[in-house]
């Protein structure tokens, strides 16, 4: 078994779909990722979404971990044309493929961008990488919110539809154990 430690990163303050877009992580809470730094397991390897958001926070929280080299596989889910849009905004242009992009998560994709089963078949063959490769040990990765979820609704053996109202606050932590038959959730958006 493999415990994965995910962790959200630090917050952008953008009031829009935020994917592929590389805005910088606010990281001033000291004290928070001082705590979640902590919390965290002190010899896990640590590895980041190469959007700066995600890395600038698990530089913020390595420490004397081991750091792993950045993967683009581990990005937000990609929105496409309603990239650094609020939901107002989509709502209005295209408001039938909004509701099912929300309502019947899948095969849905944002306009020139990714569905949820996108996001899964992006992310799954590096955690099982990460897995097969830590085997009996720990993992922190430092990714997105559609990430998160996504690994979440496999260990929870949940439909898209059914864990998209789940909270996973920035800088806060999901854990989520793979072995070679199962995977299971711990702690889910646990903040230190």
């Amino acid at each position: 078994m493999t415990r994965f430690w995910w962790v959200r990163h630090g917050p952008t303050h953008a009031k829009a779909m935020v994917g592929w877009s590389d805005l910088p992580a606010d990281l001033s809470d000291t004290a928070a990722i001082n705590r979640l730094s902590a919390h965290l397991p002190q010899t896990a390897p640590v590895i980041a979404s190469d959007l700066i958001r995600a890395s600038a926070t698990a530089d913020a929280i390595q420490g004397p971990r081991p750091r792993l080299p950045n993967d683009r596989a581990l990005r937000e889910m990609h929105f496409g044309d309603w990239e650094m849009k609020d939901f107002t905004q989509i709502e209005k242009e295209n408001p039938e493929r909004i509701l099912a992009f929300w309502e019947e998560p899948g095969d849905v994709r944002a306009p020139g961008g990714e569905g949820w089963n996108d996001v899964i078949a992006r992310v799954n063959p590096i955690v099982n990488q990460l897995a097969q490769r830590h085997s009996g040990g720990d993992v922190i990765i430092v990714a997105h919110f559609g990430v998160i979820l996504s690994q979440l609704a496999l260990a929870l053996q949940k439909a898209p539809v059914d864990v998209l109202a789940q909270r996973i606050d920035n800088l806060s932590v999901t854990q989520i154990d793979i072995g070679p038959a199962a995977r299971s959730a711990g702690q889910i958006n646990f903040c230190p």
